[in-house]
This record gives structure tokens, C-alpha cells and sequence, in this order.
């Protein structure tokens, strides 16, 4: 399929829609959820009963065959707010692990249990970060351990920053089953509703995106059924037996592995540079408007050249942002090859250019800027996290040098 940038009628109406929503829904609401900290569920079902959060959300906009309807909503949803477009947007990323790494039947079974319905909608965790594991997948330390006899998983461990953490219906977690294979020897797993031994004990207080839950989460012998594995066992048996005849060849240990959540965050990193995006361009567009309106020394301060220059990159890196954020959301779509690290030059551009612009609003407004009367100061505080995670600015610079040059850089 060709890659363009003219959106037809639908994407079009979808992009209006989800705006209207953000525009009246969300936005009147983000610093009440913002100063709160909690997780907007009244915004949730209002997005749910017009259908914007749901499996058949999900559904419709995947089969956009150009890629582009899950970015340009996000994108909408976050110029409404960070922290609300998370929680509402949060579910995603286990659905993404679902997507990746399961069979059709677990896709049916699962996704659907994720969101609920519009009358009780529910949340989802994807659990892959923990202490001593965040960029460095391959250090893991959460066991599975298969129990033969009884054909159940035996989950051990502690997740930390997991979105939706111990309030969702489904987490999705992954862990070690063969630690001698590294990150290689890695699996996802489907821990259902209600499975004892599963905990979050705290919930983090963050500096930004304040309305989405993120809690840790710690697993203590957690028994789920063998059909929860994702992608099945005979899957898993077959992959770490081809893991461990590649790990006594030396030009096979130079090779990215395609673990389990290294899959998940390849499919979502377009998605989430589009969150970016929303909020860059939200900060944008109050300073252009803040600017216009101010006045000192007898003129708008937008025609003074620094201040209007200023505008003119925010604007130009805001755009550059989104055609990298669309042309791996097309690639990703369309089954291309990240030859050269496009999914994660959309994420880097986007998240460096979300904290820059968020900045840059900030001192456009002054003294004016830094105090909470003016939405810039949240979306500055919400930007700062599009850097850290699902990947560090460094870690995508690594794995954009790795695929550049073919070079095990470390």
C-alpha cells in the first residue's frame, strides 16, 4: 500500500470526533483530575458510551490499512490532556502485548475483557519494568515456572510504573522463563480477573500525568491456567530451543532478540509519539494565542522577533515530529521493516520535541506560565515522561545506532 499524506473522509471525521470529545469532555475536566490524582472513571465511561474506548474502538481503528486513525486519535485525546489521555489510552499497551505475542483465540478471549463494556468499562496493565529492569530488559528477574502436573504457570515477582497496576481487570505480565537466555528466554503471560497473589500495594505519586494510575506490582506465587501463556507453550518450547542452539554461535549473540516486550513497545512506539505530539502541540497553540493576546511595551509580544521565531520552530518541530510519528505508524501497519529504527525515531523526536515545545510555552507566558491558572505548567510536567518511558531518548538512540550500522553498540 502506498504511503500519503492526504487523510480521506473517514480519517478526517475521526479526527474531528475525537476532538469534539477532548474539546468538551476532557479539557474541562484535566485540572480537576490532575490536583486530585485520580483515575478519572467518570471521563472513561463517557468516552465509553460514545464508543472511543472500546474493543470496537480498537478494532476500527486498526483496520485502517494506512495506519494512521490510532495516532491521529491519540494525538486528539492528549491535546485534550496527558493524564486523562493515559488513562483512557493506558489499556492499549496490554492489548498491544496481546496482539504481539498471542494466538487469534487469546486475542478474542482477552481484548474484549480488557475494556468492559460502556455500562462497567474496565482497565488493563501491561506489567515489564521492574527495579533493577527498566531499560535493561535482559536483566528480568521475574520467574514463570511450569507446574506440569496441575498445567498452571507459577508467577514470582515485582513490576514497578505499571499503568493501571492493581486496579485493572487483565494485567499482562512478563517474565523469565529461562534466565540463562537473557531477554531471549523471556515470555508474556495473561493473568486474569480476581487471581490471587497478584498485589499493588502502593500507588506512585508522579510529576505528571497525574490522572492515570500507576502503581508497582508484586506477584507472589501467582497460578494462571497454561491456555494464559501467550502464544502457547508448543510456541514457547520451539523459540527457546532455537535460542539456545543461536547462543553457542558468536555471530548469532550480536543479533536483537525479539522478546516479548521489546514487541509490545516496537507496535507502540508511533502510538506514543502521537501522544506526544497532542500535548506539544496543545502547549503550542495556548503560547500562539497567549501571544497574540499579550501586551507589552505597546505591541503583542508575538511581534517581537524572538518570541515570534520561537513559534515558527515550535510549530516546524511539531510537524517534523508527526511525519516521522506517521510514517512508522504506516510502516508498522503495512508489516515494513524498522530497518533503520524507524518506529524509535518517532518516539525520540516526538518525546524530546514535546518537552522542548512544553518549555518554550513556558517561557513564553512568563511569570504567567509557571503558575497553575495556565494549563502550560501541566502539560510541561506531563511531556517529561515521553523521554523516560517505554524506552529512554537513549535507549532509542541505541537501537536506532544498532540498526544504522548493523553494530552491537553498547
Amino acid at each position: 500500500m502506498e504511503f500519503w499524506l492526504d487523510l480521506n473522509e473517514e480519517q478526517n471525521d475521526l479526527r474531528e470526533w475525537v476532538h469534539g470529545f477532548a474539546e468538551s469532555v476532557i479539557r474541562p475536566a484535566a485540572s480537576e483530575w490532575d490536583e486530585r490524582e485520580e483515575m478519572p472513571w467518570p471521563v472513561l465511561q463517557e468516552a465509553a458510551k460514545i464508543g472511543l474506548y472500546g474493543f470496537e474502538f480498537l478494532v476500527n481503528t486498526w483496520s485502517d490499512t494506512s495506519g494512521l486513525s490510532l495516532p491521529l486519535a491519540n494525538e486528539e485525546l492528549f491535546w485534550g490532556d496527558g493524564g486523562i489521555g493515559m488513562a483512557i489510552s493506558g489499556t492499549s499497551l496490554a492489548v498491544a502485548a496481546i496482539y504481539g505475542s498471542g494466538t487469534p483465540d487469546q486475542l478474542v478471549e482477552w481484548v474484549p475483557q480488557c475494556f468492559g463494556d460502556a455500562a462497567d468499562p474496565k482497565v488493563a496493565a501491561f506489567c515489564s519494568t521492574e527495579p533493577e529492569a527498566g531499560s535493561d530488559v535482559a536483566s528480568m528477574r521475574s520467574r514463570a515456572v511450569y507446574d506440569e502436573a496441575s498445567d498452571e504457570w507459577v508467577l514470582n515477582g515485582q513490576k514497578a510504573y505499571a499503568t493501571n497496576g492493581g486496579i485493572a481487570n487483565v494485567h499482562v505480565v512478563t517474565a523469565s522463563v529461562d534466565p540463562s537466555l537473557g531477554s531471549r528466554g523471556q515470555a508474556a503471560f495473561v493473568v486474569p480477573p480476581g487471581t490471587k497473589g497478584l498485589a499493588a500495594t502502593r500507588k506512585l505519586k508522579k510529576l505528571g500525568l497525574r490522572a492515570s494510575h500507576t502503581a508497582d506490582v508484586f506477584l507472589d506465587d501467582v497460578r494462571i491456567p497454561g491456555s494464559c501463556l501467550l502464544g502457547g507453550k508448543e510456541a514457547l518450547d520451539r523459540r527457546l530451543a532455537r535460542a539456545r542452539e543461536k547462543q553457542s554461535t558468536p555471530a548469532d549473540r550480536t543479533k536483537r532478540s525479539g522478546q516479548a516486550a521489546m514487541r509490545t513497545f516496537e507496535l507502540s512506539r508511533p502510538a506514543v509519539g502521537a501522544q506526544a505530539l497532542g500535548i506539544a502541540r496543545a502547549a503550542y497553540e495556548y503560547a500562539l494565542e497567549y501571544a497574540r493576546t499579550r501586551v507589552q511595551f505597546g505591541r503583542p509580544i508575538i511581534e517581537n522577533q524572538a518570541i515570534a521565531f520561537a513559534l515558527a520552530d515550535m510549530r516546524t518541530e511539531i510537524d517534523a515530529a508527526r511525519l516521522l510519528v506517521w510514517r512508522a505508524a504506516w510502516m508498522g501497519r503495512n508489516e515494513r521493516p524498522f530497518a533503520a529504527g524507524e518506529g524509535s525515531m518517532s518516539k525520540l523526536k516526538a518525546g524530546e520535541v514535546a518537552v522542548a515545545v512544553t518549555e518554550k510555552a513556558v517561557q513564553i507566558l512568563g511569570g504567567a506560565g509557571y503558575l497553575r491558572d495556565h494549563p502550560v505548567e501541566r502539560m510541561y510536567r506531563d511531556a517529561k515522561i515521553y523521554t523516560i518511558f517505554e524506552g529512554t531518548s537513549e535507549i532509542q538512540r541505541l537501537v536506532i545506532a544498532r540498526a544504522i550500522s548493523g553494530i552491537q553498540i553498547r
